[in-house]
């Protein structure tokens, strides 16, 4: 029996219904995201691609708040989550128990969450070179380069064709090119039928 049997899922065809592993994955989250996020945040990253049931969610934060895993503190009169320390620390000794697919599906969810409040702040220009002409696309955020990409095309007409495409939903592509980066796998051939 071929003991990696997630490669066989579809995406939503399961998610975590474990409040213990529910509560690492949050855990596990808020330490690798690493930047102000409000419960409202957090609740549409957690649960928008089918990774957590909306209300296993909602008891299992409650469960958290009322342990002392987190709390809310306010900044500016927003409130945001902030995990104990206990709990930061623990979220990478114990990111094992829950299944790599599940880490990765949360951390992408929020990586596209946050490029769509970003969408503004792309800059995409078009220049001619040699040979044909690039489109050159920089997302950032804070002054951080969130996406620093050049895509080249063979003309300046299809070159204003990427950048309009890609501009009318630019955190979807971003989204799309982040999906691929975490569930890019080396290539192994199946040799099984030789």
């Amino acid at each position: 029996m071929d003991k990696n049997f997630e490669k066989y899922l579809q995406p939503n065809m399961m998610n975590l219904q474990d409040k213990y592993a529910i509560k690492i994955l949050i855990c596990y989250f808020l330490r690798q995201i690493n930047r102000p996020i409000t419960p409202n945040q957090l609740a549409e990253i957690a649960t928008s691609d089918g990774i957590v049931n909306y209300f296993t969610y909602a008891e299992t934060v409650e469960e958290m708040l009322r342990d002392n895993m987190m709390r809310i503190e306010a900044v500016d009169e927003i409130n945001y989550y902030i995990l104990s320390q206990e709990a930061y620390e623990a979220a990478n000794e114990f990111k094992g128990i829950v299944p790599k697919s599940f880490r990765d599906k949360i951390i992408s969810s929020g990586l596209k969450f946050f490029a769509k409040l970003k969408d503004s702040n792309i800059i995409a220009e078009v220049k001619e070179v040699e040979k044909g002409a690039e489109v050159h696309f920089l997302c950032q955020d804070s002054g951080a380069n969130l996406m620093d990409l050049t895509l080249f095309a063979p003309d300046l007409t299809q070159a204003e064709y990427i950048k309009k495409k890609v501009m009318l939903n630019p955190s979807a592509f971003y989204g799309k090119i982040l999906d691929f980066v975490i569930e890019n796998e080396e290539y192994t051939p199946d040799l099984t039928g030789y």
